[in-house]
């Protein structure tokens, strides 16, 4: 089956951005898990992130970013800590910073503090440094919040001390227990696990994500509907899944017979699964509305398709497939 990548989406790691995120101001990182409350949030004019990462179980998302002169970069995560809850700020540091004192013997601890928001949530800060085999000193600064069983945990670091830069930032670091997951949050995480390669974790969570999408044909909506369902049904089929691909494609016809890509990648489904009179039939359907893609978006080119490649000793379809070029 195709490896999805849409240039409306840019979902591979290192990108820097998805359409998930679009609608968040330049500078502004915000954080959730798929199946808990809770968003951490930060503001850090200049910063790009460069990757991101999370794991299959859901309880964890993190982001590392950099300024653009590459002098200062940042690790932002967002995970449940259920071995240590009920949570505060400063338990939340002492437990992630004690093994990591164990385990670096280059690691020196400057100073704990401590800052009240002004909402009355504490941040959990360390300044420590941390000297490498060549002798390198790396200078960090790293705040914590927390609540419950989550804990929010924002790192910058960097060559040289940077504690005033960081001011700023660490005032607008904040943990918002209440928060409901939406669709976006849902999206990026799934967004994160595909570009991973964890297609059978990233699966549900796209379904998820279109539970959460308004009920609407409005063209924004319809848009992110077309691009989830068919990441969707993509990850079932990469994770081996392609009975379940084919009902989520064959679903998203009956409502939405006017876009390509579920006939193409319904296609595919009969291609894995041999059925290449039903894969002629439903190339020929998406190639007939190929006019209908997404801006920015194109048919893949079914002759460099594993799904069709693996037939390409069938002379019949595979003259067929190439016509379609």
């Amino acid at each position: 089956m195709r490896q999805l990548y849409k240039s409306v989406l840019l979902i591979c790691v290192g990108a820097g951005t998805s359409l998930a995120q679009n609608s968040v101001a330049e500078g502004d990182f915000q954080l959730a898990l798929p199946s808990h409350t809770g968003q951490l949030a930060w503001h850090a004019e200049g910063f790009k992130v460069i990757e991101s990462s999370a794991k299959q179980n859901g309880n964890e998302i993190g982001l590392r970013g950099k300024d653009a002169p590459g002098r200062l970069a940042f690790l932002g995560f967002l995970f449940l800590f259920s071995d240590q809850a009920p949570l505060t700020s400063a338990k939340c540091r002492d437990g992630v910073m004690e093994p990591e004192k164990k385990s670096n013997p280059g690691l020196r601890i400057l100073a704990n503090s401590e800052i009240a928001r002004p909402d009355g949530q504490q941040i959990a800060l360390v300044r420590y440094t941390s000297e490498d085999r060549n002798k390198k000193t790396t200078y960090m600064t790293r705040g914590f919040v927390a609540a419950g069983d989550l804990c929010g945990d924002l790192e910058f670091y960097g060559d040289a001390p940077n504690d005033k830069e960081l001011q700023k930032i660490f005032a607008s670091f904040r943990l918002d227990p209440q928060y409901a997951p939406q669709f976006q949050d849902l999206l990026l995480y799934a967004q994160v696990l595909y570009g991973h390669r964890m297609y059978k974790a990233a699966a549900p969570i796209f379904e998820q994500a279109l539970s959460r999408l308004k009920d609407d044909d409005a063209p924004q909506t319809r848009t992110m509907r077309r691009v989830t369902t068919d990441q969707a049904g993509m990850a079932y089929g990469m994770s081996g899944d392609v009975a379940k691909a084919r009902t989520i494609f064959v679903a998203a016809i009956a409502k939405d017979p006017d876009y390509p890509l579920y006939y193409y990648n319904l296609a595919c489904a009969d291609a894995e699964q041999k059925n290449l009179k039903d894969a002629e039939q439903h190339l020929q359907q998406a190639f007939a509305r190929k006019a209908n893609v997404i801006s920015g978006e194109k048919i893949p080119d079914p002759t460099k398709d594993d799904s069709f490649l693996q037939h390409r000793d069938n002379k019949e379809f595979w003259k067929f497939v190439e016509t379609l070029r």
